[in-house]
């Protein structure tokens, strides 16, 4: 097929195989795309004429999709649904740019949730996409412009941007807290641990304890895992950060005053992805609301 021959393909045509390919059916096809049977019947014919092959297999009720139909299909479909997605984009005589990032789960409601509505009305034009991840994401294979985790900012391959630090502290009930005089009142009590560890020791030997074995239930997220203390009256080891409505509001108590630095969050994308106008916009605004020197990463 040469160049000019393809470049003559017509449109609706493509969109009426697609409509009636997906429905199988012409009339479904028709109402559809809000034109009839008929029309919809020939412009398929009139596709398959400038191709030279058979698209549908005819059959008394309904259509068939030959090899070729097959594959030409999904082509079009992905590219329809690219169009359709990039239009949306543009809505009230301005371009919607997409952003999407990836944020441990702690984060997202302790930190970030609050403060997107401010975003928002900030920068209306872009369309935050957020996913909740425990930690452990693959930037490359996600697919995401950002991610926002907790650690110590070692991952490869990305550029990793601190955002403050997260000291973890004792975390509980008011019920269980009036239990507790002295740190060494926790080995009466059942204490969560994180998939970290390490980090319960560090805890006590920053209180001045001899460290003992933790053998609590694991959970991979301190959101969940401060919510679990909560339900069964047990303590968990959480950065104190993340949870400032809890605590304010009393359904949370921190016991003891000692805490631990355990790392921090760090903002992360592909050192290998360019930055978009709408991903410098968020790391901009995301480092100016972290910019206190309290809230600064070590």
């Amino acid at each position: 097929m040469t160049d000019s021959y393809r470049h003559r393909l017509p449109l609706n045509a493509l969109r009426a195989f697609e409509a009636s390919a997906r429905h199988l059916s012409f009339t479904r096809a028709g109402l559809e795309l809000s034109v009839t049977q008929a029309a919809v019947s020939q412009q398929v014919r009139l596709l398959e004429e400038q191709l030279g092959v058979v698209l549908f297999i005819r059959l008394p009720r309904g259509l068939a999709l030959t090899d070729e139909g097959l594959a030409l299909l999904p082509v079009l479909s992905r590219s329809f649904d690219q169009i359709e997605s990039l239009l949306q984009q543009f809505e009230d005589g301005h371009y919607h740019e997409v952003l999407s990032v990836s944020v441990v789960g702690t984060f997202a409601v302790g930190w970030l949730l609050p403060r997107l509505a401010a975003f928002a009305d900030l920068y209306p034009y872009i369309d935050l996409r957020i996913m909740t991840h425990n930690n452990v994401v693959n930037l490359a294979a996600e697919g995401v412009d950002f991610t926002i985790r907790f650690g110590e900012g070692l991952w490869p391959l990305a550029e990793n941007t601190p955002l403050f630090s997260a000291a973890h502290t004792v975390l509980c009930s008011e019920k269980i807290a009036n239990k507790l005089s002295h740190p060494l009142d926790l080995k009466e009590h059942n204490l969560m641990r994180s998939y970290r560890k390490d980090e319960w020791e560090k805890w006590q030997i920053a209180a001045d304890l001899e460290p003992w074995r933790v053998k609590g239930p694991i959970f991979d997220s301190s959101r969940l895992m401060v919510e679990a203390a909560l339900l069964t009256d047990s303590i968990a080891l959480a950065p104190s950060c993340m949870f400032e409505h809890e605590l304010s509001a009393g359904t949370l108590v921190q016991p003891f005053q000692t805490s631990v630095t355990l790392g921090g969050y760090w903002l992360s994308r592909l050192k290998s992805r360019p930055m978009t106008p709408a991903m410098m916009i968020f790391q901009n605004w995301l480092l100016s609301e972290v910019k206190l020197p309290e809230n600064r990463l070590a």
